[in-house]
C-alpha cells in the first residue's frame, strides 16, 4: 500500500509555550521503573498514516486545553507518591517554550522523561545540557533514508534530523531508548534490520507492535492485521547483538 508524502505540513507548534490537552495522573509501564504521570501536548510535526492520535495530530486546537497551572499544582500535590513525568504527545520539542516548562517540573523534584519523534536535534541537546531530561524515548520510524523516512513519517527531509538526535543519545550517559514500530505494508524485516545496523550500539532498542486501532491517521491502517509477535520476537533475535538490551514489545 503506497502512502504519499504530504508537502504542506506544520512545520511550527500553534504557540510558544506548550498546549496540554490532556493528562493521565498515574502510569506504572510509561516511565521504566517509575510511577508517573503523562502530559499530552497537541499538535505533531509528522503525519504517520499509522498514528492512531489522529484528534491529537490534527485538530489540536478544537480539543479542550489543560492549563499548565493545573498541572503544575496536581504534580506538586503528588509529589510524594510520584517519581516523575512523561510528557509526550504529539510532538513536544515543537515548542521552543519547552524548556520553562521542564524547569518547573524539576522544581517539584520529579524526574522527566521525554517522548519525542526526533525531529528537533537542537531542542533535544538543550535539554539534555541543561539536565532538563532524564529519560528519553526516541521513535525511529523507517530506515534513516530520506525517500523511506519520508514514506513512513508522511513530510520529508526528517531522517537526518532523526539520525542526529539518535546520534546525541548514543554519544550520552544519559538514560533512554530507541524504537521502531513495525507497521506492515510499510517495514519489512530488511527495513529492521537496516535500522538496527545504523544504530548499532544503542544501550536500549525495542521492537513494537503495531496496534490496530478504530481511526488511525490514514483509515486504512484500520483494516491492517499486526505482524505476529512470533515475526517481532524472530527479528530481535536477529538484532539483539547490536544492543545491550533489546525487546519486543506487544500482544
Amino acid at each position: 500500500m503506497g502512502v504519499a508524502v504530504k508537502k504542506e505540513v506544520l512545520i511550527s507548534a500553534p504557540s510558544t509555550r506548550p498546549v496540554f490537552k490532556g493528562i493521565q495522573k498515574l502510569s506504572l509501564l510509561d516511565y521504566p521503573e517509575k510511577m508517573a504521570t503523562i502530559v499530552f501536548v497537541g499538535g505533531c510535526n509528522f503525519r504517520c498514516p499509522f498514528c492512531y492520535n489522529a484528534e491529537l495530530v490534527l485538530n489540536s486546537p478544537e480539543l479542550p486545553s489543560v492549563p499548565e497551572s493545573g498541572i503544575l499544582e496536581y504534580l506538586e500535590n503528588r509529589r510524594e507518591w510520584l517519581d516523575g513525568v512523561v510528557i509526550t504527545g504529539g510532538e513536544p520539542t515543537m515548542y521552543p517554550e519547552l524548556p520553562d516548562f521542564l524547569q518547573k517540573v524539576k522544581r517539584i523534584g520529579l524526574e522527566i522523561k521525554l517522548d519525542t519523534n526526533g525531529s528537533n536535534p537542537g531542542m533535544l541537546g538543550e535539554l539534555m545540557r541543561e539536565g532538563l531530561v532524564d529519560y528519553v524515548a526516541l521513535d525511529v520510524k523507517a530506515p534513516l533514508r530520506e525517500e523511506k523516512y519520508g514514506e513512513v513519517a508522511g513530510v520529508p527531509n526528517m531522517a537526518r534530523l532523526v539520525e542526529r538526535s539518535a546520534k546525541l543519545l548514543l554519544s550520552s550517559q544519559i538514560e533512554y531508548e530507541l524504537r521502531t514500530t513495525v507497521v506492515p505494508t510499510l517495514l519489512e524485516e530488511n527495513d529492521v534490520l537496516e535500522i538496527a545496523e545504523r544504530i548499532k550500539g544503542a544501550k536500549r532498542y525495542y521492537l513494537q507492535q503495531f496496534k490496530r486501532a478504530t481511526t488511525h491517521l490514514d483509515e486504512r491502517f484500520s483494516k491492517i492485521e499486526p505482524y505476529p509477535l512470533e515475526f517481532l520476537r524472530d527479528l530481535q533475535k536477529k538484532v539483539s547483538s547490536y544492543f545491550k538490551i533489546c525487546k519486543v514489545r506487544g500482544g
